[in-house]
């Protein structure tokens, strides 16, 4: 069994998440049931899969979750373009969450390939 506390996957994607939490504090109220909800949910879904999968005994299971977690990253990057679009986030904002955001996948791939199969 892994510490997923250990990770530093797990680490970026549990403070980005954070993150996404704040910035949406700002949306508009009617939000709250709809892209609130939806963005806060898939940005909690990259740590939490992150850490189901630690829990799991084989290498495949870790794996399958890893991919979980890299589709609700993808997931949050078109929830942010369309945030940007509704203009319910400033350009700047979009460029440094989908940068994060991008940068988390990228490091979720890198390290699904170092698991052993």
């Amino acid at each position: 069994m892994r510490n997923f506390r250990d990770l530093s996957i797990w680490t970026k994607s549990h403070l980005f998440t954070l993150k996404i939490y704040s910035t949406t504090k700002q949306f508009p109220r009617q939000e709250i049931v709809g892209l609130i909800s939806q963005m806060r949910r898939s940005a909690s879904s990259i740590p939490t899969n992150i850490a189901e999968g630690c829990g799991r005994n084989s290498n495949p299971d870790f794996k399958r979750f890893l991919v979980m977690a890299s589709g609700s990253s993808s997931e949050l990057e078109y929830q942010l373009i369309l945030s940007k679009d509704l203009e319910y986030i400033s350009e700047s904002s979009f460029k440094e969450l989908e940068s994060e955001v991008i940068e988390i996948r990228k490091m979720i791939h890198s390290f699904i390939k170092n698991i052993p199969t």
